[in-house]
């Protein structure tokens, strides 16, 4: 067969009910995947789902137990790291006066979170500085860190501060530290010392550590050093509940090092030992033991809540707070702005939707912007705008002549050079970000041209040749085989996300029974396969993408149902449900 022919689609599904096609394993990853289930005695479905993600034959019992010890990095291999690690235990053992200036997002609080704790079993606190998202904007500003730079002899920058090379030079009276996973340019800021594994001469294999990461390993580099000083050491197991948050709500990559820092650190979440973050589940109502779900929908965005639209040390005081009533007054406010912020962004969701309609969907790049959107909500809405048109997309609010944005990709199309680019070019005031997610700074007068620029950029990588979004399906699941113990084999394959997405099987030539519309547009249903296995499924926005219709009124149609398959717990009891996600009228 040509390289150049598409594989026969997934069940024969060329358009499914929400228009995407369904496509399988490729027949190399069906032949590792029937390899690995012969000589590992595991379940095919388990099987196909490693094929995909790439695990060898011989690796796949390794891969579902991932170890720290195996895949930690040496933290000397980043570069400035042995420099910074030494002046941060200088400054700890010395009683120096230290500040922490941290982005206003999770990774930002959590990586704020990680050293505050770090230093206070050192003895030593630490002043925290956040900025404000709408007064004062992204990373490190000028003023901010003359102030700080005037009361403190050591300031550490997390996840910003790469690019501030004018807000650094402005604290040049204290010892400036990076910590920091965004894109570096040609040129390092003046700073003692920048870590990043994205540094434009670093050679890209710890890429994917978000700043959260990267803190983690400047902690095992410090507790290294004061092992060699024969001193006691801070608990670092006992934080990698933040580490996992962040890397989890940063859409990092789950791969290599992330992986294991992930799953190890749902572990310690599960032991409910950090105030702050039981506090926060109690009160987003996680009943079930976290995963990496929880940290992406649940937790995460009410840690955001406050930088989006409130006051912006929330999510980094509650993380790193041991006073019980101050993290029940910190969880309350945050769920209170996170549905303030959830109000904010439909309105600017269905304003910018059809900004981008009216533009074209078919577009290199989709994009809109609007007078008044508020900041802490364009980024959000790219993410939405993106999954609708599977381009890449900006979302721009404009105040007094200047434009605030954000920008999402999608796989394959870098989008934080280009954006760094434009920003060089002299089209945007400021610019920056990684692969999939950028910000942005632009005069309201360029924005047109700006962005005209950019989609010709995307343009280039192939982003205006992109169809609907394929739906990718590890393979088939019978009804009668789709059990509890076999979900929760399936789950040790993961945590799923970026990078590592969550396996999705198709059940085929089900009947649809029970049909019920909940909440906003969801709907709930039961199926069967005609041979006495049945299962409930919910779909959300099934509204939206014409699932709901399909499925309520199928007339006695059999449908193939696709989704992913994981565990309900009710009243003590658990069962296998499936997250539908798209559905296909079975032949005949």
């Amino acid at each position: 067969m040509s390289q150049n022919v598409p594989k026969p689609a997934f069940l024969g599904v060329e358009a499914s009910l929400t228009g995407r096609r369904w496509v399988g394993l490729s027949p190399d990853q069906d032949r590792m995947a029937e390899a690995m289930s012969q000589q590992t005695n595991l379940p095919r479905p388990i099987c196909q789902t490693l094929s995909r993600l790439g695990v060898q034959v011989g690796d796949a019992e390794r891969y579902l137990a991932p170890t720290l010890k195996e895949l930690l990095p040496d933290p000397s291999v980043l570069k400035d790291m042995d420099k910074a690690a030494e002046r941060i235990l200088k400054a700890a053992q010395a009683s120096e006066k230290i500040a922490i200036f941290a982005d206003y997002d999770v990774d930002g609080a959590t990586s704020a979170a990680l050293l505050i704790n770090w230093l206070r079993d050192m003895g030593r606190p630490a002043t925290l500085y956040i900025p404000d998202r709408i007064d004062e904007g992204y990373g490190p500003n000028e003023p901010a860190m003359q102030a700080l730079a005037a009361e403190h002899d050591l300031i550490i920058c997390v996840d910003c501060g790469t690019l501030s090379h004018d807000a650094l030079a402005a604290g040049s009276s204290a010892d400036i530290i990076v910590l920091d996973h965004h894109l570096g340019g040609e040129t390092l800021p003046p700073a003692h010392a920048v870590v990043n594994p994205n540094r434009q001469d670093e050679n890209g294999d710890l890429a994917h550590l978000c700043a959260a990461g990267v803190v983690f390993l400047t902690l095992i580099a410090l507790n290294r050093l004061l092992k060699q000083q024969g001193a006691q050491a801070p608990d670092l197991i006992a934080l990698l509940d933040l580490v996992a948050l962040g890397t989890v709500a940063d859409v990092a990559p789950l791969i290599g090092v992330n992986r294991a820092l992930v799953v190890q650190g749902l572990k310690i979440m599960g032991q409910r030992n950090r105030i702050g973050i039981s506090t926060l589940a109690d009160v987003a109502r996680m009943d079930t033991a976290p995963t990496s779900y929880h940290l992406g929908f649940l937790l995460g965005p009410r840690i955001n809540a406050g930088g989006r639209v409130g006051t912006p040390n929330l999510g980094a005081r509650l993380l790193s707070t041991n006073d019980k009533s101050e993290a029940e007054a910190l969880a309350e406010r945050l769920d209170a702005l996170n549905t303030e912020r959830r109000e904010i962004e439909e309105q600017v969701r269905i304003a910018a939707l059809a900004q981008a309609e009216e533009r074209g969907f078919d577009a290199p790049l989709v994009w809109a912007a609007g007078q008044g959107w508020h900041p802490g909500v364009v980024g959000i809405v790219a993410s939405r705008l993106k999954e609708a048109t599977n381009r890449p997309a900006v979302v721009i609010g404009v105040e007094d002549g200047i434009g605030k944005g954000s920008a999402r990709s999608v796989a394959g199309i870098d989008l934080g050079a280009q954006i760094q680019r434009l920003a060089m070019e002299g089209h945007l005031i400021k610019g920056g970000g990684h692969k999939m997610a950028a910000g942005l700074t632009v005069d309201e007068t360029k924005l047109e041209t700006a962005m005209q620029r950019l989609s010709e950029l995307m343009d280039k990588q192939g982003a205006g040749a992109l169809g609907p979004r394929d739906l990718k399906l590890d393979g088939l699941m019978m009804a009668g085989a789709a059990n509890v113990p076999l979900v929760e084999q399936l789950e040790k394959a993961g945590p799923f996300g970026a990078g590592a997405a969550a396996p999705r099987f198709a059940f085929p030539d089900q009947q649809v029974g029970f049909t019920k519309e909940v909440g906003q547009g969801h709907l709930k249903l039961s199926f069967s396969d005609g041979m006495g296995a049945k299962i409930d499924a919910i779909s959300f926005g099934a509204a939206e993408n014409g699932l709901l219709q399909a499925l309520t009124q199928h007339k006695g149609q059999r449908f193939h149902l696709a989704g992913r398959v994981e565990i309900n717990t009710w009243q003590g009891r658990q069962s296998v449900q499936l997250r539908l996600e798209d559905a296909a009228p079975a032949a005949g």
